[in-house]
């Protein structure tokens, strides 16, 4: 039994630094997400879009950028 896989989307997240929680004194972070990404996008092409485009645009620090693909499994 073989399964393929069918990456079908692709999400991309900025998280950015948002300070310390007063109460708790962790720090806290804002994410802001982004469909609609090219599926052949290299992850080379698409930090350097997010950090050339979208990071300049912020009012918080970039903590991170996350990428999250979506597949669907069949039995072939």
């Amino acid at each position: 039994m073989a399964v393929t896989a069918t990456h079908n989307k692709t999400r991309l997240s900025i998280v950015l630094y948002d300070g310390v929680d007063p109460d708790t004194g962790k720090d806290k972070y804002k994410t802001k997400s982004f469909n609609n990404i090219r599926l052949d996008a290299t992850p080379d092409e698409l930090l350097q879009a997010f950090v050339d485009a979208l990071v300049p645009l912020q009012q918080r620090n970039l903590y991170a950028v996350e990428k999250n693909d979506h597949s669907i499994l069949r039995e072939s």
